[in-house]
């Protein structure tokens, strides 16, 4: 096997699939990249069982072949290599690989590319077709909420409800909630997969910041498809609950007010509140709103005031000022209202505009007040 490519272009290729190696394998050949040379076409890609990443790059390809190349070895070597055409000489009895730059000699000795897991791509799987930009808008704003909880395996990742014309990201740890619907994409199927945090956050980092997204989902397995890249992840085979059931359908009192305003005031109050439970006290009034928050045991307090619009009886409700300020970083909106009922039920946070055909709804849970 033998080809020369672009250092910098081969760089970037690797690097994108790299957040599918693996650190401490139970397969040693799981930290390589699989690297497969064809006529003008190399394809690489890296696994770790449960995410796995393909993508293509031209290449001058004078003998065709495969090989496992360790990962971590190639990437340092390239990083520190300026600009300049490679030659990377693979001798297929022994493994050994020769890379020759424009002023050095690199040997290494890689693994045969059969001992790689088999790779499995799209085929017969459901599809649905959504824009590169709004799926990387519902990563962002559904991830943060999943949950750490190992005895909940459903909750640890991104719940996806495919109908026949919406397509609804939804995640919860149960202390907040995010449901963000596209109400104007179709699909010829229906079902509901979860999708792991991991593989969305890998998703996410490889992204062109256009175009379009092919998703094949199956029982067990998920596809992205997009320009040169393939990404596939095993799915969470779990029932997600039923997040619609916890969502409040009667929520008469209305708090407006400037997000940014809001989560600038809650960055600096949680820095004096209770580090277990990150309490902060809304004291809403008719066009004021008064913010605090305490830690007893350092003798810390703090209190803001920020202008409001309230439609609604006056209030006090506590809520964890972390979850919030997540919440908030994750909206786009100017304004947000907050919609609320008594003091020991849920916020509904929504974003005062919301886009054409999308639907974004949060929920945070509040904290009985103990002040």
């Amino acid at each position: 096997m033998k080809f020369s490519v672009s250092s910098g272009n081969f760089l970037e290729k690797l690097s994108k699939v790299s957040s599918a190696l693996a650190s401490n394998p139970v397969i040693p050949v799981l930290e390589d990249f699989l690297i497969s040379s064809k006529g003008n076409n190399l394809s690489i890609t890296a696994s770790n069982l449960e995410l796995t990443i393909t993508t293509h790059m031209e290449a001058e390809v004078s003998q065709p072949g495969k090989i496992a190349i360790p990962g971590k070895t190639l990437l340092e070597t390239l990083k520190s290599l300026a600009e300049q055409p490679i030659n990377i000489d693979v001798n297929e009895d022994s493994n050994g690989i020769t890379i020759t730059s424009q002023s050095g000699k690199y040997k290494l000795v890689g693994e045969k590319a059969e001992d790689f897991p088999e790779l499995s791509l799209p085929t017969n799987e459901d599809k649905i077709t959504i824009s590169a930009e709004r799926l990387m808008s519902a990563i962002d704003k559904t991830s943060f909420a999943t949950s750490n909880d190992e005895m909940r395996q459903a909750m640890k990742g991104v719940c996806l409800n495919i109908d026949f014309k919406s397509l609804t990201f939804a995640a919860t740890d149960a202390h907040k909630l995010v449901k963000y619907s596209f109400l104007d994409i179709k699909s010829e199927a229906s079902s509901t997969i979860i999708l792991t945090k991991k593989s969305l956050l890998a998703l996410k980092s490889i992204l062109p910041r256009d175009g379009e997204v092919v998703l094949h989902f199956g029982r067990t397995k998920a596809f992205f498809t997009f320009g040169e890249t393939v990404l596939s992840t095993r799915l969470i085979e779990a029932k997600y609950p039923d997040y619609n059931a916890v969502i409040p359908t009667n929520n008469p009192y209305q708090l407006q007010v400037n997000r940014l305003e809001l989560l600038s005031a809650l960055k600096r109050l949680i820095v004096y509140a209770n580090k277990s439970t990150n309490q902060v006290v809304f004291n809403i009034q008719d066009k004021s709103l008064t913010i605090s928050s305490q830690d007893p045991d350092m003798s810390n307090e703090a209190t803001e005031q920020l202008s409001c619009s309230f439609q609604g009886e006056p209030m006090t409700i506590g809520f964890n000022g972390k979850f919030l300020v997540d919440m908030l970083s994750a909206m786009n909106s100017e304004n947000i209202s907050i919609d609320l009922s008594q003091p020991n039920k849920p916020g509904i946070l929504l974003p005062s505009e919301q886009a054409m055909g999308e639907q974004l709804l949060m929920l945070i849970m509040p904290i009985m007040t103990n002040y």
